[in-house]
């Protein structure tokens, strides 16, 4: 029987009338993108939590700019999820057609429950 957990965004399953749940691997990709979504001091429970990937998207296009989002999304993934994933490796670019008001997120990683390779790419807006 393979894993299952909450989905997110939370559902009511129409059918169960139950929280809907999603594949762990599925769910850990949406954690995923809740982490890096969320700007620190967003949740009132947990200021800290979050990546603020958001806030990089008024900054000019450049190589700093581009390690600056690789460490802060590695760090910000390490500390929420350390204990479910290891990162392999980030790559940051702009937006389809060199759309510079987007930010392109990919994060190759390790799911260590099951030792697959899996990848989460976010366009940030």
């Amino acid at each position: 029987m393979s894993r299952t957990d909450y989905s997110f965004p939370f559902a009511i399953d129409l059918v169960s009338r139950q929280a809907a749940q999603a594949p762990y691997p599925i769910h850990v990709d949406q954690m995923i993108r809740q982490i890096l979504l969320t700007t620190p001091g967003e949740r009132a429970d947990l200021p800290e939590f979050g990546c603020g990937l958001r806030q990089l998207l008024f900054a000019p296009d450049s190589d700093a700019l581009q390690a600056t989002t690789k460490v802060l999304v590695q760090h910000s993934l390490k500390q929420w999820l350390g204990n479910q994933i290891t990162v392999q490796s980030v790559t940051v670019s702009p937006g389809p057609g060199g759309d510079y008001s987007q930010i392109v997120v990919q994060v190759n990683y390790v799911l260590l429950e099951t030792q697959s390779q899996q990848q989460t790419q976010l366009v940030v807006s």
